[in-house]
Parts: structure tokens; C-alpha cells; sequence
């Protein structure tokens, strides 16, 4: 089935102390953003890749690509207030029936094996998305009472999100609702089932620097095959 990829850009850098937007900080050598496009072009190169960004964004993106000669065919639509709105607008330029990814563009490292897995699951299933384990206790609070919950019953979700496209085009018509965090959210409130697939640990969300630093880490220790 044709394959698509919306990758989801509309961070400011707020949270990263810098008034350069993360998608475009260079990390190793490279902005964020290249490594998310880099990943699923080497999955598959006829994937249809498209950039939801901020439209103030667009221009320095545009002298991004030239001062690094990237050249991976792509398409850009604008962010929309949230992520669910830039998810909307992306969906809006899907005229084939697929499969269709959504991936945080602040998770530079996930890998092929990650997007394979998705993808081949959305296939079959309809929906999936990848997973790990908590490694961390956890406890349940509300601001007022806390209680000890059974990490081994919780999982943290990753990105690429995969879906066919008729049942997460079906699951954008809907109004916003601030529980819609990621997109099986979304997918789920339209009634329909999410399968869950093997993410890979390195598969971080950047958002802080301390998050920076540990995937610079992580680039540097696979450049050198440390791991």
C-alpha cells in the first residue's frame, strides 16, 4: 500500500531555553528534523513525506535544506494551534488511499525497525503504534492523593503512529478535545481499536536539554558502534 509520513514540526524551543526551534537545532552535525526525514526515506523512498510547519518556519527550513544540500523529496503544509490541528492539515493533502505515519519531529532517532513494525501493523490491523516498557515505578496523583500503580500494566508511546488512511481521516473529523495528546487518542475516541507494537529505547522525545543531550550522546555512540 502507498505510504505516507506526517511529520509533525511546530515546536518553538520554548522549553529547550532557545529561540531557535528544535526541529532545527544541530545535533551531531545536522538539524533534529533532517534525522526523522533521513529515517523514513531509508525505510522507504517512495514513502510521500510531509512537513507540517509553522509558516513563519518555512523560509529558514528552505535555507536549511540548501546549506545542507538535503535533497529528500518532501511537501510542506502549514502547523495548525496544536498538534491536532497540523495533523488536519496535513491529512488534507492525502489524495490516495495508504497508510499513513505521524511522527514527532522531535524523535530523531527512532529506527527503520520501529517504522517497519508500524506500518506493517497498520496494514494489518488497521491502527498501531510503538511501544517500551516503564522501567520506573509510578504512582498515581492528583494533586491531593497519590497511589502506587502496576508499571508493568502502563507502557510509554512512541511515534510513528500508523494508520489506514480512511480510519484517521474518518477520526480527524471531529472537534479538538484537550485529551487528544497523540493520535491514536484521536483514533481511539472514533470507536476504533489500537494495536501496539515494539518501540526502540532510543526513540526519545526531545523537549529539554537534558533530552538534547542524551541524543546527541545516543548519535555519537552509534556513529562510533558503540551499540
Amino acid at each position: 500500500m502507498k505510504r505516507y509520513a506526517i511529520i509533525v514540526a511546530g515546536g518553538s524551543g520554548t522549553r529547550m531555553h532557545s529561540s531557535t526551534p528544535k526541529q532545527f537545532l544541530p545535533l551531531a552535525g545536522k538539524p533534529v528534523l533532517f534525522y526523522s526525514l533521513e529515517a523514513f526515506y531509508n525505510f522507504d523512498s517512495t514513502t510521500e513525506i510531509i512537513i507540517a510547519l509553522p509558516a513563519d518556519f518555512f523560509s529558514e527550513w528552505e535555507k536549511l535544506c540548501t546549506e545542507y544540500n538535503f535533497s529528500i523529496p518532501h511537501k510542506l503544509v502549514t502547523g495548525g494551534e496544536t498538534r491536532f490541528h497540523s495533523v488536519q492539515n496535513g491529512l488534507q493533502i492525502i489524495t490516495e488511499k495508504g497508510i499513513v505515519g505521524v511522527h514527532d519531529a522531535a524523535r530523531p532517532l527512532v529506527s527503520t525497525e520501529t517504522i517497519s513494525r508500524s506500518y506493517e501493523a497498520a496494514e494489518k490491523f488497521g491502527a498501531a503504534v510503538p511501544f517500551v516498557p516503564l522501567n520506573d515505578s509510578i504512582r498515581f496523583y492528583n494533586g491531593h492523593e497519590s497511589r502506587s500503580l502496576d508499571r508493568t500494566k502502563h507502557v510509554l508511546v512512541q511515534t510513528p503512529q500508523c494508520f489506514r488512511s480512511d480510519v484517521l481521516i474518518s477520526a480527524y473529523q471531529t472537534e479538538y478535545q484537550a485529551f487528544f495528546t497523540d493520535d491514536a487518542s484521536v483514533v481511539e475516541s472514533s470507536g476504533f481499536t489500537v494495536h501496539l507494537v515494539e518501540g526502540n529505547a532510543e526513540n526519545i522525545k526531545i523537549t529539554t536539554p537534558s533530552d538534547f543531550l542524551i541524543a546527541e550522546t545516543l548519535v555519537n555512540s552509534a556513529k562510533s558502534k558503540v551499540f
